[in-house]
């Protein structure tokens, strides 16, 4: 890091529920930063897949979240609540990844087609031994990706499925003309074939998924690959079920198995086209200790390190990728990443119902500026969860059936200029900093893009105490500023419910243009958006 201030913070990680007080806004202090940012210069695209979300069969998420059956009270459109699906559209959510999760690798998918009330149930072992009636199946799930405007990734079962079962699944979804499936697919009131772009060899193998060794899923995902086929103009994007966080070993083995190894001449369209990894956010100790709305200063700061960590790890996974695959043919997706919290008080454990606040605001941000650098390589990624469960965007309230934005909710839409833009050069000349135990930690995140004669700004203050004033020269291009936007609270607990829907939204921020540099004042834990003209 060049320039700008140097503090210390000491984490402590002590499971204390009671955070301290911090100082009110008026005994704050202000931090410079300084950025350049080359509106003339392009990078990658930033895929809209980027911004993908993830809905599995897990305590609120399908049945009270996107399902609420065709006789509810709540408006829907064939048991779909509309609400949900509105505020999803605003996002421009491009893609959908279900039925899980742990719950792909128990799932039966025929077990979910016909009459409903002829369809079996079954007990959701992993997320709180609940009866699942497969009310909410393959139909259904269709219906809503219509609905939402957004690009199914259906994700199959290797665990206790077979090769047959995800190969018929693929041909009754996306098949034409005459066969079994086709048959099936219209005794069962479709037609038409559905486009389904996206499919998921399995679910996190090394788990879950199957509990496998790295080469016995490689070998797997090559069989199960090769029978999930394309069907007439349908060309599916297969998807193998790659790490947790930085297990390497577990990427070079899928690597070998999709390029046969270094120097291999066969093409890895004829296996699959992406690998995946998961990526959790917590405070530094472990997954679901932490509550979401109470947490220590120190806690903070250890969320920030850690989401910002995974930087280091998708740099990673790229070098293992780039030394089997140097021209990038092999994407990297990482299809489950955010926020796990220990859940609401009173709530079922296996629901993993949390809040969301401030806090989750700027991590699903600081997510996005990484997303962003690693566009080349990085081709998706879906948020954990879309609605009621770990991040999500949506809550609904099980008694009123009232809807709550989250702020996570706000960053997606705030961000939504960066879908399919250019990257545009950001450089970072100073910032103020702290550090977590021996990590350093830049307190400014900032990321940029171009698209259709506009640029969008985005930037994250993560210092918890002082207002940042950030001076950004723009180069290469004249720019007027067409909006600015923030989103802040007096406190990074803060957090929506039924009763202060609006305690964390966007409200305006204001900019101030001098020649070439454009400067703006970021509260503390803040996020905010510059929307600008090109001329």
């Amino acid at each position: 890091m060049a320039g700008g201030r140097k503090a210390t913070c000491n984490v402590k990680l002590d499971g204390t529920d009671e955070p301290p007080v911090l100082q009110g806004r008026a005994a704050m202090t202000t931090s410079e930063a300084r950025v350049v940012v080359d509106l003339d210069v392009t990078g990658p695209t930033i895929s809209r897949h980027l911004y993908g979300h993830f809905a599995e069969h897990l305590g609120r998420c399908i049945y009270g979240g996107f399902w609420v059956g065709e006789n509810s009270e709540i408006p829907n459109e064939g048991g779909i609540r509309l609400d949900v699906v509105e505020a999803l559209k605003a996002l421009g959510i491009p893609n959908l990844r279900w039925p899980g999760g742990c719950f792909a690798d128990d799932y039966h998918w025929r077990d979910g087609i016909g009459p409903r009330e002829e369809r079996p149930s079954m007990i959701n072992s992993h997320w709180g031994d609940v009866v699942e009636d497969n009310s909410f199946g393959t139909h259904e799930f269709m219906a809503l990706c219509d609905l939402l405007g957004a690009d199914p990734y259906v994700n199959g079962n290797v665990g206790s499925g077979t090769v047959r079962e995800m190969s018929e699944w693929v041909e009754y979804l996306t098949r034409g003309g005459e066969s079994p499936m086709v048959s099936l697919r219209r005794a069962n009131g479709r037609e038409e074939p559905w486009r389904v772009p996206f499919w998921g060899i399995g679910n996190e193998a090394w788990g879950c998924g199957g509990h496998m060794r790295a080469e016995t899923y490689a070998d797997l995902a090559r069989q199960y690959a090769t029978y999930c086929r394309d069907h007439g103009d349908n060309t599916l994007y297969r998807i193998a079920a790659g790490a947790a966080d930085d297990d390497l070993a577990w990427t070079e083995a899928l690597m070998k198995a999709v390029t046969c190894g270094l120097g291999c001449r066969t093409s890895p369209k004829h296996f699959f086209q992406a690998i995946s990894f998961h990526y959790y956010t917590h405070a530094g100790d472990s997954i679901a200790t932490t509550p979401a709305t109470t947490f220590s200063d120190e806690q903070y700061y250890a969320t920030m390190a850690k989401s910002l960590d995974i930087d280091r790890v998708i740099r990673a996974h790229s070098a293992v990728m780039d030394a089997y695959d140097p021209d990038r043919q092999v994407g990297l997706v990482c299809d489950e990443w955010g926020t796990w919290w220990k859940v609401e008080e009173g709530t079922n454990p296996g629901f993993l119902y949390q809040q969301n606040t401030q806090r989750d605001a700027l991590v699903a941000s600081t997510h996005f500026d990484v997303f962003h650098r690693h566009a080349q390589r990085l081709v998706m990624a879906n948020i954990a969860q879309t609605v009621n469960v770990l991040q999500a965007m949506i809550l609904t309230d099980p008694d009123t059936g009232a809807l709550v934005l989250t702020p996570t909710y706000h960053v997606f839409e705030m961000n939504r200029g960066h879908h399919d833009a250019q990257l545009l050069p950001s450089h970072v000349l100073s910032t103020p900093s702290t550090s977590v135990g021996d990590t350093p930690l830049d307190l400014l995140s900032v990321s940029a893009s171009r698209r259709d004669g506009s640029a969008l700004l985005s930037l994250s203050n993560l210092a918890l105490e002082d207002a940042l004033e950030v001076s950004l020269d723009l180069r290469g291009v004249p720019f007027e500023v067409a909006r600015g936007r923030l989103l802040a609270a007096e406190d990074p607990r803060a957090h929506n419910t039924p009763e202060t829907p609006d305690a964390v939204a966007p409200s305006t921020l204001e900019t101030r243009v001098e020649g070439t540099t454009l400067r703006v004042t970021l509260p503390p834990a803040a996020f905010a958006t510059v929307e600008l003209t090109l001329s």
